[in-house]
């Protein structure tokens, strides 16, 4: 048994977030130790490791929690894990496409600005949606 700062130092995960992932039923309810300290196992460790990778893979709480649900029941279908991963992955395509657009919209007004010392500045123009018909 270890205490939470040993768990949050193995697992790569902060003590505030050990305690966070607790809070929201990621973790079961540790055992303390007879003067009130949490008392983290190895299993809780590896729980933590599979917590913080999700993490890392941007799967939301709720994912992880059904995540962590699946990983513990070794009677599961893997064909809900996949089923998971697969909207997780094109979640994260609509995403990148978001982003990639966001990108091409700012680098087209970052062009059109001429970023002299004149007080027109197509960028806050379109912030404040004043559409300006685009000079080149």
């Amino acid at each position: 048994m270890m205490n939470i700062g040993e768990a949050a130092r193995r697992s790569g995960v902060s003590a505030k977030m050990v305690r966070h992932y607790e809070s929201l039923g990621l973790l079961p309810k540790v055992g303390r130790s007879d003067s009130g300290y949490r008392q983290y196992s190895d299993a809780e460790v590896h729980t933590l490791r599979f917590i913080k990778r999700s993490r890392e893979l941007g799967f939301s709480m709720d994912e992880i929690a059904e995540l962590v649900g699946l990983w513990q029941n070794r009677r599961r279908a893997s064909a809900h894990v996949r089923k998971i991963a697969q909207k997780h992955a094109q979640d994260l395509a609509q995403r990148i496409e978001q982003m990639q657009a966001m990108q091409r919209t700012l680098q087209h007004l970052i062009h059109c600005c001429h970023g002299d010392g004149r007080p027109e500045c197509p960028i806050l123009d379109d912030l404040a949606g004043e559409r300006l018909s685009l000079r080149a």
